[in-house]
């Protein structure tokens, strides 16, 4: 038998937040060419989202219309901003060839593109059991528009049931301003409102509402699938929702000032070794807000300024972790961004005020006063104390920092069997507190891009307790041996080599070898 415990008007995982009056900005703005603002939270990273900005502007009334400006460029890099108006559906949404595209007349497909916009304008854009799905794609922006009612079974279907997806090596993705909704869960034919899987990585969801499902998002499809990461969640409502705000497996997540009203289930879920930093969000009338549920497979988090309003939290077992009723950290978290923490207090409100399509894609000004896109919001560093870090956290050993960009952020990892708990992606995450393993005394893990990369150095970062004897460096697209070497790898030179694929193997060690980091640099 589970007990339950509420808590009412309790501000969690940090200190209390200051209830201010909430300044609302009353002109509603249509949206116009290019994306309005400018790209936050981890969709700012890894070389900026900016979508189809300083590419041609279309119209399109149609899915087909849609998939037609998608293939009438000059490639499939070829920036672009679509504007939507009117509501796009299975009747009017038909596959289109080109060179510079490849669709399906299902889903309004973004796959094997990049540098793409597309905007709501007029008197709206509704996406209507229609999903989104975006793969293998790059630089999208998603801005002021409507989905609804996606189904993966009964009919009509649509992306899996998905109403925005992401999968397979996706980069830089920023959802702004949308309305995203379902009429019931997974027995009513619905799945995720905003799912990403197998790859996907610096991805932003702002100033949007979503609604009525069974599954808010997860960031990952399985407790192996870990290479995701790199999520941003902020200023967005989430009503009436049974779980997964987002469910998280592997990777970091920063979700702060999101305003939550009836999570019937669980709501932040952080499993597989996941780390989320989640800051100044209201919870009401919501049960489990925050943990790790419906696994045994440990996830992190770090909370401060939350306030809990009507929450319940189910007993501990097994199973169920949950962080209530106080919500203490058990991680930190870096943020590499600067952004502006709204008190919790005003968060309702303020979310009120600017989230969703059609609202005028208003923004915060990071005081609790929303402020008409074409004002730049200011921006600040938190100031919020982190907490201490788990003692079970792995540390690496010390390695001179390193100049230039790391390639392998954003890149790919495989390798050799992995020891039980651990990732290749856990490589290439930009997080020392996590490690992959081989499943034996040696082995090897690779780093690889789509497209080659000049490199000529590489840093090997070992975790606490890793005792690689010898190694070396191999050019895993001809199998040349570019380095040779025994003891700590640390920072490895050589002459610059072109590759896809570059690997690092374990040739003998004393112990269990362990990897937090493998950085690529091209100097």
């Amino acid at each position: 038998m589970k007990r339950s415990v509420a808590v009412r008007l309790l501000i969690a995982g940090g200190t209390a937040a200051i209830a201010g009056a909430v300044a609302l900005a009353a002109p509603m703005l249509e949206a116009s060419a290019a994306a309005v603002g400018s790209a936050t939270g981890y969709a700012s990273q890894n070389g900026g989202t900016t979508g189809g900005n300083g590419g041609t502007t279309v119209r399109a009334t149609t899915g087909t219309a849609i998939h037609t400006a998608l293939c009438n460029r000059a490639s499939s890099s070829t920036p672009i901003t679509i504007e939507v108006e009117g509501t796009i559906n299975h009747g009017n949404t038909t596959k289109v060839s080109g060179d510079s595209c490849n669709t399906a007349a299902d889903k309004i497909e973004l796959k094997e593109i990049s540098n793409v916009t597309i905007i709501g304008v007029g008197g709206g854009a509704i996406f209507d059991q229609l999903g989104i799905h975006i793969r293998d794609s790059s630089n999208i922006i998603i801005q002021n528009v409507t989905v609804r009612n996606v189904k993966k079974s009964g009919s009509p279907t649509s992306n899996g049931g998905d109403a925005i997806g992401m999968e397979s090596t996706v980069r830089n993705i920023w959802v702004d301003h949308v309305n995203l909704e379902a009429s019931g869960g997974e027995d009513a034919g619905y799945d995720g409102l905003f799912d990403m899987k197998d790859n996907t990585q610096y991805v932003t969801l702002s100033y949007s509402k979503l609604s009525n499902s069974g599954r808010g998002g997860l960031i990952g499809s399985s407790e192996t699938d870990t290479t995701n990461g790199y999520v941003t969640f902020h200023h967005n409502l989430y009503t009436n929702i049974d779980s997964r705000t987002p469910l998280l497996r592997g990777g970091i997540a920063h979700i702060y000032n999101n305003s939550y009203v009836s999570l019937n289930e669980s709501g932040i879920n952080s499993r597989a070794g996941a780390r989320a930093k989640v800051e100044n969000n209201y919870f009401k009338n919501s049960m489990n807000v925050l943990g790790t549920f419906y696994t045994d497979a440990a996830g992190y988090w770090q909370a401060s300024g939350n306030i809990l309003d009507n929450v319940t939290w189910s007993a501990a077992d097994s199973e169920t972790n949950p962080a209530g009723p106080s919500m203490p950290s058990n991680t930190t978290v870096s943020i590499p961004y600067s952004y502006s923490l709204d008190t919790a207090a005003c968060v309702p409100a303020l979310v009120a005020a600017t989230a969703g399509a059609n609202t005028g894609i208003k923004t915060s000004n990071g005081s609790c006063s929303s402020q008409n896109p074409t004002t730049s919001p200011t921006t600040s560093t938190p100031t919020t104390s982190p907490t201490t870090a788990p003692t079970t956290a792995p540390t690496t050993s010390p390695t001179t920092a390193p100049s230039g960009t790391n390639l392998s952020i954003g890149a790919g990892a495989d390798g050799s069997s992995k020891a039980s708990g651990t990732s290749y992606g856990n490589v290439i995450d930009a997080s020392t507190s996590t490690y992959w393993s081989p499943s034996s005394a040696t082995g090897y893990v690779s780093v690889k891009w789509s497209a080659a990369k000049s490199v000529s150095r590489i840093i090997i970062r070992e975790a606490s307790g890793s005792s690689i004897a010898s190694w070396q460096v191999k050019n895993a697209d001809t199998g040349a041996v570019l380095k040779t070497g025994s003891g700590t790898p640390g920072t490895i030179s050589f002459t610059s080599t072109s590759l896809k694929k570059i690997t690092f193997e374990i040739v003998s060690s004393s112990g269990t070898p362990r990897i937090s980091e493998f950085e690529t640099y091209a100097s």
